[in-house]
């Protein structure tokens, strides 16, 4: 059976990006007669915001989306921990104090979530009492693995190579996990089989077959679609003020016709399909 999965962080309200991104997700796994979950992912602190998830739900019956909700992260903080601990134990994770402006001043090099941590705390005492992220070795963590591939239903097989990424933080110092721990192996507990997600994380799969490879997890199909962009070529975001959903809907726009222009192509105006 495929499962699909909308995930959305509750630090803003959804959009259309987010509405065009639920329906490929719905779509599939309905024409395959499988499951469509809603996952909240609330780890981000401050920034995450309870009412939102109501406000989501709302939304995604709003469009005509059925869905079955699964436990927000909020209440899987004990897996993401014992993950943590097993790759620590295997010599793959080590503490890292480094604050963005140090490793601007000392990379050059840039990577698929921009500049790529030089190693600095690599192999260095770290005061235990000082806040750490903690980063995965990456050079480490392959030789035990191995070449891996995984498959993209859009884009075809491919081999991963996060080392683009550098050693990625999986334990941040501000939340008890990163996207990359965090939706990894939320995916895994939710029998996701199909990880239906936009463009802008087609990089980051990489690493989220790494994680696989050395947690023993089960490997999905992935479903990476073109993102919806406004009259400035940049993707449709929050931070950016994208109208919301919610806006729309209580404005007494038609949910459900809006999601069947989508699914046309039919965009609103400054709306188009990146490389459309």
């Amino acid at each position: 059976m495929t499962t699909t999965r909308f995930a959305p962080s509750p630090n803003g309200s959804l959009h259309l990006g987010h509405a065009f991104s639920a329906l490929i997700g719905h779509d599939l796994a309905q024409a395959r007669a499988g499951r469509f979950l809603l996952r909240i992912e609330d780890i981000d602190g401050a920034r995450s915001r309870p009412e939102l998830a109501e406000e989501f739900r709302v939304d995604l019956a709003w469009l005509g989306l059925t869905f079955e909700e699964v436990p927000a992260q909020s209440t899987r903080l004990a897996s993401y921990a014992a993950a943590a601990e097993r790759l620590r134990q295997m010599g793959l994770l080590y503490p890292c104090t480094c604050t963005r402006s140090h490793i601007e001043a000392l990379s050059p090099r840039m990577g698929a979530e921009g500049l790529i941590y030089p190693g600095t705390c690599k192999g260095a005492t770290i005061d235990p009492a000082l806040p750490a992220a903690w980063r995965l070795d990456v050079e480490a963590a392959l030789a035990r693995t191995g070449p891996l591939t995984w498959h993209d239903e859009l884009h075809g097989p491919q081999t991963a190579d996060p080392r683009e990424f550098g050693d990625v933080v999986l334990v941040r110092k501000d939340a008890p996990a990163s996207y990359h721990l965090a939706a990894t192996l939320d995916d895994a507990a939710d029998g996701v089989t199909l990880v239906t997600r936009g463009m802008d994380l087609f990089a980051a799969t990489h690493v989220h077959r790494l994680l696989q490879a050395l947690l023993g997890l089960p490997v999905p199909r992935w479903h990476h679609h073109a993102l919806l962009m406004d009259d400035t070529g940049q993707k449709l975001a929050k931070r950016r003020g994208s109208p919301s959903l919610a806006d729309r809907r209580n404005a007494g726009e038609d949910g459900r016709a809006l999601a069947e222009r989508l699914r046309k192509g039919a965009f609103p105006a400054g709306i188009s399909l990146a490389n459309a």
